[in-house]
């Protein structure tokens, strides 16, 4: 099941199954955090919210996946999508840094097209 969520920072954990996006703004960026699995199901709901942020124009969009368990494919594409949807209107931030996230990202070789930071504070920052 898919629950959008739209407050600010639960450190709760992610029951197991469960997806949830956040959307924030802080320090003049949309921060949309992306908690428990990116796959086939949840990938799309990704790129919606994304979308939903980019629409507003955002000098700076920040994909948080500190909260994610697992990454797939899916996911992957997802990341490319919100990239390519942002143009050149808006930076996209990635912050991957946990096996589960940064991980698949190397692997494929998408550190190259994708902005990569190991904090949102260090994304928000660049």
């Amino acid at each position: 099941m898919t629950d959008q969520a739209h407050n600010e920072g639960s450190t709760t954990a992610v029951p197991f199954g469960e997806f949830r996006i956040a959307r924030s703004e802080q320090s003049g960026a949309i921060v949309v955090e992306v908690a428990g699995d990116v796959d086939t199901t949840t990938a799309p709901a990704l790129v919606r919210a994304a979308d939903e942020a980019l629409a507003a124009a955002p000098p700076v969009l920040v994909v948080d996946l500190t909260r994610v368990d697992f990454l797939a494919s899916p996911g992957l594409t997802a990341l490319l999508t919100i990239h390519r949807n942002a143009g050149t209107a808006t930076a996209v931030r990635i912050v991957a840094a946990g096996r589960a996230t940064l991980r698949p990202i190397q692997l494929t070789g998408l550190e190259e097209s994708l902005s990569l930071f190991p904090t949102r504070e260090a994304a928000l920052g660049a």
